[in-house]
C-alpha cells in the first residue's frame, strides 16, 4: 500500500512538473520555421542558425512575442513566429495571424497617395484647401503632408478626451472637428519637419475623394488582392469579419483594448503578416507598385533644418549610411504592437519584425545587420517609433 503511494505521489509529481515545464517552454517557444529557407550552403545554414539564436534568445531573455522575417536579395533567409497570439488560451501565434502595423502603415499610405500621383488623380503640389475647403489651414500641399512638413497639431493630443468610452472617432469626425475647433498649427507650412498623425489621416482621406472609393476598399482592389497579401486588411471597427488578428498586450500580458482613436486610418491601422510584408517589398523592386522614378522621389531626403544622418521621405525614414546611401524604414508603436520594417534598396534586404506584446527591445536591430553584414557595433544607429 506504501509503495503504491509512494509510486502515485511520484507520478502526480511528474505530471506536474512535465505540465509546468510544457508551459514554460510554450511561453516563447518559436514555431517551426514558416517558410523553407534555402540552407543548403554553409554561408546559408550560418545565416540561418545566427539569426536563429538572436531572436530565440530575444524572446526567452526579452520577452519577445511576434513575426520575424529577414530577406536577402529578394529570398527569405530567415522566418519564424515566437510567442501567442492569445495569451489567455495559451495559443501560439501562428504565420496567419496579422498584427497591427501601427505607424509602419503610413509606407502604404504614402504608397497609395503616390500611385494616385502617377495615375494624374491628384498632384504633388495640390493644396489641402483642394480636397477640404473647410479646413482653416493655408498653404498646405499634399507634399507638405507626405513629408511632415505641414505643421498641423496632432489628433492624438487635440482630440484627447472628446470621445466617450466605446465610441470610435474617424478620419471625418475628425476633419469635422478640425473645421469646427480650428486648433492652432505648430508652424507654418514647409518651414520644419514635425512628425505628425495628423497628415495620414488627411492623405487617406485625399485618397479616398480621389478615389471615390473607402480607404480600405482601395488598398484590398489596387493592392492586397492583386499581390496575393492574403491576410492584409485595413482595419474597420464596424466590420464583423472574423480575422486571426494577433491579440495585442502590454508588457504584463495584459490586453491592450481598442480606443476611441483606433476608428482612424491613414497614421496607422493597416493589418498584416511578415510574409505579406515580405511580397509588399518584393513589389516595389517588381514595380508592381510605383515607377523607378516614383520610388526614387519616395527615399529622397525632404528636410535639411538639422544636420544629421536621419531624415524623412514620402512616407519613410530614411538613415544615411557610411558612403551616402540611405536606408528607408519605418517604426511603428500603437498599444502593445511594435513594429520595425527596414529596406537596404541597395541590395533588396530588409527586416520585417511584427510583435503583439510591447518591447521596445524589438527596434534594437543592429545586432540582426551585424549578423548579416559583419558590421562593428553602432556602425549603424537605430531608433524607435
Amino acid at each position: 500500500m506504501k509503495k503504491a503511494v509512494i509510486f502515485l505521489a511520484v507520478a502526480v509529481i511528474t505530471a506536474v512538473a512535465v505540465n509546468l515545464y510544457r508551459h514554460k517552454k510554450a511561453t516563447y517557444s518559436p514555431s517551426a520555421p514558416i517558410v523553407t529557407v534555402d540552407t543548403s550552403s554553409a554561408r546559408m545554414r550560418q545565416l540561418y542558425f545566427s539569426l536563429d539564436t538572436f531572436f530565440t534568445n530575444r524572446s526567452v531573455k526579452n520577452g519577445f512575442s511576434g513575426s520575424v522575417l529577414v530577406s536577402v536579395k529578394g529570398y527569405p533567409v530567415y522566418e519564424k513566429c515566437f510567442g501567442y497570439c492569445d495569451y489567455r488560451n495559451r495559443n501560439l501565434l501562428t504565420d496567419t495571424n496579422s498584427f497591427q502595423l501601427a505607424s509602419v502603415s503610413k509606407t502604404f499610405t504614402a504608397t497609395a497617395v503616390l500611385w494616385c500621383v502617377e495615375h494624374e488623380l491628384l498632384s504633388l503640389e495640390d493644396s489641402l484647401e483642394r480636397f477640404f475647403p473647410q479646413l482653416p489651414y493655408k498653404g498646405i500641399r499634399v507634399k507638405d503632408l507626405l513629408s511632415h512638413r505641414s505643421g498641423l497639431p496632432n489628433y492624438i493630443y487635440f482630440c484627447s478626451g472628446k470621445c466617450t468610452k466605446g465610441e470610435y472617432l474617424t478620419n471625418e469626425s475628425i476633419i469635422a472637428l478640425m473645421a469646427k475647433e480650428k486648433p492652432a498649427p505648430y508652424a507654418k507650412a514647409n518651414r520644419k519637419f514635425e512628425y505628425c498623425n495628423t497628415n495620414y489621416l488627411l492623405l487617406a482621406s485625399i485618397v479616398e475623394k480621389v478615389s471615390g472609393k473607402k480607404f480600405k476598399e482601395f488598398m484590398h482592389e489596387t493592392f492586397f488582392e492583386p499581390l496575393g497579401m492574403e491576410h492584409t486588411f485595413i482595419y474597420d471597427y464596424t466590420d464583423k469579419t472574423d480575422r486571426k488578428i494577433a491579440i495585442s498586450y502590454n508588457s504584463k500580458w495584459e490586453i491592450q483594448h481598442d480606443d476611441c482613436f483606433d476608428g482612424v486610418v491613414g497614421d496607422k491601422g493597416c493589418y498584416s503578416t511578415v510574409h505579406d510584408m515580405f511580397l509588399w517589398d518584393k513589389a516595389f523592386y517588381d514595380e508592381k507598385l510605383l515607377s523607378q522614378s516614383m520610388m526614387i522621389e519616395a527615399y529622397a531626403p525632404r528636410s535639411f533644418e538639422h544636420p544629421g544622418k536621419r531624415n524623412y521621405g514620402y512616407g519613410w525614414r530614411l538613415l544615411q549610411q557610411p558612403d551616402s546611401s540611405y536606408l528607408v524604414y519605418h517604426n511603428g508603436w500603437w498599444h502593445g504592437n511594435n513594429t520595425v520594417f527596414y529596406r537596404n534598396v541597395q541590395d533588396t534586404t530588409a527586416v520585417i519584425i511584427l510583435s503583439n506584446k510591447f518591447n521596445r527591445s524589438v527596434y534594437h536591430i543592429q545586432p540582426v545587420f551585424d549578423i548579416l553584414y559583419g558590421l562593428k557595433k553602432d556602425t549603424v544607429g537605430f531608433g524607435e517609433e
